[in-house]
């Protein structure tokens, strides 16, 4: 592990900056290879990713890797984090609090892993990374760029499992980061 990704993640397991770490059974740090061109950033940790220290490992993530799968996407090559770090009682989304708690790690992860490409899954990483004046559905699907970082919202997988409808808008919008990552216009 990169020496500045490796103190930052023994950083992040001695945290106690929100009430989150009061529950927490694991942190969640990332998964994934520090030298990627794409990052996937969720909301936080649900019940399965706290058990197992690892994100997008229960039913929304089962739904985003057939998702991978059926688009070419190795998830052995792309980073996964989140906005916070520990799981928030009962699912629910992360406090403003405890997001701007969590957000200098973040932004360490991603100044690190220098992605060309993000994919913000759900309102919660889109309006931390990008600021409160964007919202989902108006975004999703549409590049956004900022500091030389291609951005693409879209919706996070728990979303679907609620509104099978959100499938289809979910699956353009990876359709358009394979695209992107397959055009040249991107250097590995």
């Amino acid at each position: 592990m990169n020496k500045e990704l490796e103190i930052l993640k023994k950083e992040v397991m001695k945290c106690t900056k929100c009430e989150l770490y009061r529950n927490r059974t694991n942190t969640v740090f990332s998964d994934g290879p520090e030298e990627t061109i794409v990052m996937f950033i969720g909301e936080g940790p649900g019940a399965d990713e706290d058990r197992e220290g690892i994100p997008f490992v229960g039913k929304a993530g089962q739904l985003m890797n057939k998702a991978f799968i059926g688009l070419g996407i190795d998830r052995q090559k792309v980073y996964i984090a989140n906005i916070v770090k520990c799981r928030p009682p009962g699912n629910r989304t992360p406090e403003k609090a405890e997001a701007d708690a969590c957000l200098d790690y973040l932004k360490t992860q991603i100044k690190v892993v220098k992605p060309k490409i993000v994919v913000l899954l759900g309102n919660t990483a889109l309006k931390n990374i990008l600021g409160y004046e964007y919202g989902i559905t108006s975004s999703r699907g549409k590049w956004i760029i900022k500091n030389d970082i291609k951005y693409m919202p879209t919706f996070h997988p728990s979303a679907l499992l609620r509104d099978e409808k959100k499938k289809i808008e979910f699956w353009n919008d990876l359709k358009l980061v394979v695209e992107e990552m397959k055009s040249g216009r991107i250097e590995e």
